[in-house]
């Protein structure tokens, strides 16, 4: 009998320390993992700072000419900040960046669109640019205000101008058994609706989450993402840095 209890009492200590051993394991990956994000977060602190200061010579000279359209996607609650906006908007004006879309979930950059145009100088929407045939390598900014309700609604308004339009074509139900739309018409049909806009070739993500938020899928198929972190936190070395990284990058699109 006192075996017996003597083994349980043994069984006991050894899950005790076993736990305590796990315990203190986790507690070390952890504080190791804490230490590594401290490290690169300091280290992209000042490299962010040098390049702010112009200490680091290769950010000097980008090759703006590879971004020829940017988006820039903000949490729903970054939307509201549009001093920082504007700022950031400037920042991208003095490097040569000239075509930008500015997306946010609930449509509030499309409400702040006339305070942001006011406060850039010469800046103009990109619709009106399109239509009057002005071309992409003009010298002003033009802007793009997107929202959530330019994506699974516009699909669905695209859908029905091709449904319209194949209706009132009266072919016969044999060959419509055999109509498949391309992805040509498919955009066309986006632009009809409004919602036909260039595919960005790099996609800035200000917020929490490290996603697009939301933003048309169809437009990103080749599109070059990067998290930002929160707008609030933003900083000019951070942004030079992006763009650099991504005018360094060679694209192979495939056939």
């Amino acid at each position: 009998m006192d075996f017996s209890n003597e083994s349980r009492v043994l069984h006991r200590c050894s899950a005790q320390i076993g736990n305590l051993l796990l315990r203190s394991l986790w507690h070390l990956v952890h504080f190791i993992i804490s230490i590594c994000n401290f490290t690169l977060d300091i280290a992209n602190v000042l490299e962010s700072y040098l390049i702010s200061s112009g200490l680091l010579g290769r950010y000097k000279s980008l090759h703006i000419a590879k971004l020829r359209y940017l988006a820039i996607v903000i949490e729903s609650e970054g939307a509201y900040q549009t001093l920082k906006i504007v700022e950031l908007l400037q920042w991208l004006e003095a490097v040569g960046v000239k075509h930008v879309c500015l997306y946010d979930n609930e449509g509030i950059l499309k409400k702040s669109k006339d305070f942001i145009l006011e406060n850039l100088d010469g800046a103009i929407l990109f619709q009106d640019a399109h239509e009057n045939n002005v071309l992409l390598d003009q010298q002003h900014m033009t802007l793009e205000f997107v929202s959530f309700s330019d994506g699974k609604e516009a699909v669905a308004k695209a859908a029905n101008v091709l449904f319209m339009k194949y209706s009132k074509s009266g072919v016969t139900d044999q060959n419509q058994k055999e109509k498949i739309f391309t992805e040509s018409q498919m955009t066309e049909a986006l632009k009809t609706v409004g919602s036909g806009g260039p595919e960005p070739d790099l996609l800035l993500v200000y917020g929490p989450a490290r996603c697009h938020l939301g933003f048309p899928a169809w437009r990103i198929k080749y599109t070059e993402i990067v998290h930002m972190g929160l707008l609030k936190s933003m900083n000019y070395g951070s942004l030079i840095k992006a763009i650099y990284k991504f005018t360094m990058v060679r694209q192979n699109y495939g056939k």
